[in-house]
């Protein structure tokens, strides 16, 4: 189970490093092999899929999203604790967003997906 003072913990960190537009303290968050989905991924990164794995992968596709939105800023609206997994509300360029993010043993994200309004 996923303790709502880490979930909490885990969304104010997650939030600052985005606003910091730090990539290494970003990835800091994840499993060298993550998994990452977003439909912005099919659209930027011309995925089909729009899914990445691993940081490398990963890396190259938010460069190019930092560097198409230098003033890219985010804010905090809710946190969801689950089994294994945290989910957050937050509001960005896109409007209400939401991100699920799936915990490993060591508490480092191995899966994530981004959801925006439809």
């Amino acid at each position: 189970m996923i303790p709502k003072d880490f979930a909490n913990r885990f969304a104010e960190e997650w939030i600052e490093s985005w606003n910091s537009h730090d990539l290494d303290r970003i990835l800091s968050h994840y499993a060298d092999d993550f998994e990452m989905s977003s439909p912005v991924i099919a659209q930027l990164m011309h995925e089909p899929s729009g899914t990445l794995r691993g940081k490398d992968a990963v890396r190259a596709y938010w460069t190019k999203a930092l560097a198409q939105r230098p003033d890219l800023h985010f804010e905090l609206a809710n946190v969801f604790a689950g089994a294994n997994s945290v989910t957050i509300s937050y509001r960005g360029h896109r409007g209400l967003s939401a991100e699920v993010f799936w915990f490993n043993p060591e508490l480092k994200v191995y899966r994530a997906s981004a959801h925006y309004l439809a």
